[in-house]
């Protein structure tokens, strides 16, 4: 198994890397440790700061711990008119906890996203990259269900 600097150093040699080195790293721990953010910052050759930086710009990327399974929302305006609303408060209710937060158990970790190229299906969620289409607040027990 893979540690750390292992991971990241996979990437050093590549344009971008650092950027898919976090991708790595992510896959593997749900989010970026801020350990792995020191450790590239010293094997990318930038400072901790600008490894940072990377880490916490794009909106795929996390430097918290999150749950086994990330729920994400599309919040575009066709998913905002066929009820985004709705199912985010479903969402929130089934789980027990509010848009950016984990569950106490820390299986789930629910998040809002921009498009996710599926608008013909709108309500648009993913759970790990997974979509479900045409989502209703009827559907999410069942959708939650699919990961008990």
């Amino acid at each position: 198994m893979a540690n750390i600097k292992d991971i990241i150093a996979r990437f050093s040699e590549k344009p971008g890397g650092l950027i898919e080195a976090y991708h790595a790293l992510q896959k593997k721990y749900n989010y970026i440790p801020a350990e792995a953010i020191k450790e590239a910052a010293k094997i990318f050759g930038v400072s901790e700061a600008q490894a940072y930086g990377v880490a916490t710009f794009y909106s795929y990327l996390s430097v918290k711990p999150r749950g086994k399974y990330i729920i994400r929302i599309c919040e575009s305006a066709p998913c905002h008119i066929a009820g985004a609303d709705e199912v985010i408060k479903a969402f929130e209710s089934e789980l027990g906890i509010k848009t950016g937060e984990t569950t106490p158990d820390g299986k789930f970790t629910f998040e809002l996203t921009e498009c996710v190229g599926q608008c013909q299906g709108s309500v648009v969620v993913t759970i790990n990259g997974r979509p479900y289409l045409d989502v209703t607040p009827e559907k999410v027990p069942a959708i939650l269900a699919e990961y008990s």
